[in-house]
């Protein structure tokens, strides 16, 4: 604004305007009254014309650089010859005071009409006091200070100074007209850019959207099939672990879903490239999988094998190796369960084998044919079974003791060999009978558990249990063989009948642990266990009956009915003991077992016995009390027996002493 108004005040009269492109300040421009005349002008630069903004069009158009001429207007500036004076034409306006102010012999404003027209000014009716009045007074420093030649050649320099910073503005101006022309040119390339870069972004998110959508329908087919490399190169170079097990169950998964794509009949070339090379890497898994079984088999053969740490550390927990080959590869799967069918047969055979041969070497109670109840104790002899070692201690055939701790003991674990080859003392048959069976029971359930987790569900329950009885039937018929060698010579009816309960204790056992196969050899010890049983107390019976019969049936002479004895037969005291250690064994007996039928029988013998004996004696008051006092003998060795038998023999006996009490 500042450089609008100079350069309009210092350009002479004589000068034309210069053009001027941009609209003028608002503010109202004051005259500077610099030159003699007030229509004198100098020489001046001409108003640029520079738009700042970046909208307009006409930023391009730099900064018109003004001559050195144009710069020493100020020197140029002179005065026109025809001018009037100013204090003449101040005369004329406001005529002499008094005159022009009252306004007499002019207008109202003290000045002629014509003489306005001819300054071509317009008062409006007003006074120039008036019309000064009405106007704002100027600012101190816009007043008008007139200036002689002398003053302006003294403030020359610094309208020289001022030119020179109107021109370096100018200079700073058109650079930064410049840079924002550069700047605006910049701005276009950006926009341009950015509406490449919008255009390429909504290409990318319609590729994008549309590649989601390819892959939603596409991405769980390929998962479904594809095969990692990590997963093929596992199960051809690593080494077989539980890592193996799940790569090898990825490819299982990959297989089955191949096969269900094909039953689809759906024609996807993937399937079609995928199913070489996914049956190329099965062939391969298999083939580890076969060299993996057929050592750990191998490793069952060697001597001093654990067979239970081989099948828990290298075949129950890579089960799901057989389960794989079985699915892919069943004829080979077969052989090899074959393989292990037979290494397993004998693997328990010769162990079992062993185990018996350390068994013979214990030292056993022999208790024959004399050990019976209608023998004397001086017909009776003890003895040991031919190839005992020594000569076995005195024994008591009939009574029970603590051979029943046998039976109810918390030790569950069996004799082991070296044990049972090194114990010096003398046992009864049940000793080693439990500890064999004991020792077949934990094994055969082992390996029944072995069977159904490693074969299953490959193999039905009823294939295992043929393959069970396939591996354990040598060994069965050697457990019959030994119970045979062991019942086969004796008269011990306690001892058999304490294996009897064992072998209910291992049946029940067996059903806890829910293994049915052994039911076969269970039921087949107890077919060969309790006929002996029945023999024996045959044998008991038939000895009562033959000491009743030799019995004297004369009449004792008065001399000899002096000597006789009201006092127990040693034969019921003998009885008394069997019968309660009979009863103590069988105080869960069911109504199905022989030994009921038995024991009746014996029973009646007795009382046989016991009736012809007290025939012998002369006195009939000796003879009630000889009866009573075998009676009340026996019910007190049974008195403190439970069980539905001992209550059986407990109300007959007392019945039977009631008869005879005094």
């Amino acid at each position: 604004m500042w450089l609008d108004r100079l350069s309009s005040h210092s350009t002479p009269s004589g000068s034309p305007p210069p053009p001027t492109n941009r609209a003028f300040s608002p503010a109202s421009r004051r005259a500077s009254h610099l030159a003699p005349s007030s229509n004198a002008q100098r020489t001046g630069y001409s108003p640029r014309s520079s738009s700042l903004s970046l909208v307009s069009n006409d930023s391009s158009t730099s900064l018109p650089a003004p001559s050195r001429n144009q710069a020493s207007g100020l020197k140029q500036s002179k005065t026109v010859s025809n001018a009037p004076d100013p204090l003449a034409v101040v005369e004329r306006l406001l005529g002499p005071e008094g005159k022009g102010y009252l306004g007499t012999s002019k207008t109202t404003n003290g000045v002629d009409p014509n003489e306005e027209s001819e300054f071509g000014m317009d008062f409006e009716g007003l006074t120039l006091r008036e019309l000064l009045a009405q106007t704002t007074a100027p600012e101190p420093e816009s007043e008008y200070i007139p200036q002689s030649v002398e003053e302006y050649e003294k403030d020359k320099e610094k309208f020289e100074d001022l030119h020179k910073s109107i021109f370096a503005c100018d200079d700073i101006l058109n650079s930064v007209e410049i840079n924002l022309a550069s700047f605006r040119n910049d701005l276009a390339a950006v926009s341009a850019e950015i509406e490449t870069l919008q255009a390429r972004s909504t290409a990318l998110s319609v590729r994008l959207e549309n590649r989601r959508v390819v892959e939603s329908g596409l991405g769980p087919v390929v998962e479904e099939i594809s095969v990692s490399p990590t997963v093929v190169k596992k199960i051809v170079d690593g080494p077989i672990d539980e890592a193996w097990v799940r790569a090898l169950a990825e490819v299982d998964k990959r297989a089955k879903a191949l096969d269900s794509k094909a039953k689809e009949h759906r024609d996807i070339k993937g399937i079609s490239d995928l199913r070489p090379l996914l049956e190329n890497l099965i062939h391969k898994a298999i083939e580890r999988i076969r060299d993996f079984l057929v050592a750990q088999i191998k490793a069952l053969r060697s001597p001093n094998i654990n067979a239970q740490i081989v099948q828990q550390l290298h075949f129950v927990r890579y089960k799901e190796l057989y389960a794989f080959l079985y699915r892919h590869h069943q004829q080979l799967a077969e052989e090899i369960g074959q393989a292990y069918l037979n290494t397993m047969r004998w693997y328990f055979l010769n162990q079992f084998t062993r185990y018996q041969k350390s068994l013979d070497k214990v030292s056993l109670h022999s208790v024959d044919k004399y050990d019976v109840l209608g023998l004397d104790d001086g017909s009776r002899k003890t003895g040991i079974l031919p190839g005992s070692k020594s000569t076995a201690p005195p024994h008591d055939a009939f009574n029970l003791g603590r051979r029943i701790d046998l039976l109810k003991t918390s030790n569950q674990s069996a004799l082991s060999s070296f044990l049972a080859e090194e114990d010096k003392s003398t046992h009864y048959l049940e000793f080693p009978f439990r500890n064999f069976n004991l020792a077949l029971v934990d094994n055969a359930s082992a390996e029944y558990s072995f069977l159904t987790s490693f074969f299953s569900p490959s193999l039905s329950y009823a294939t295992i249990s043929q393959h069970f009885n396939y591996i354990f039937e040598p060994t069965f018929a050697l457990g019959h063989s030994l119970t045979k060698t062991l019942i086969g010579e004796t008269y011990d009816c306690l001892g058999l009948l304490l294996c009897v309960r064992l072998n209910q204790h291992f049946a029940f056992e067996l059903q806890r642990r829910k293994i049915p196969a052994v039911d076969g050899y269970i039921n087949g010890t107890n077919m060969l266990l309790w006929p002996r049983f029945q023999v024996v107390m045959d044998q008991h019976c038939e000895s009562v009956k033959t000491a009743a019969g030799n019995l004297s049936t004369r009449k004792p002479s008065a001399a000899e009915q002096a000597k006789q004895s009201a006092a127990p037969h040693f034969m019921i005291q003998r009885f008394g003991q069997f019968l309660q250690g009979v009863l103590t064994l069988s105080t869960e007996a069911g109504d199905d077992e022989p030994l009921s039928t038995s024991l009746v029988r014996l029973r009646g013998e007795i009382d046989a016995f016991l009736e012809k004996a007290s025939k012998t004696i002369g006195e009939k008051r000796k003879k009630e009390r000889f009866l009573y006092n075998n009676y009340s003998l026996i019910l007190t060795i049974i008195g403190d027996v439970d069980g539905k038998l001992a209550l059986e023999q407990k109300e007959h006996f007392d019945g039977l002493k009631a008869g005879f009490a005094a």
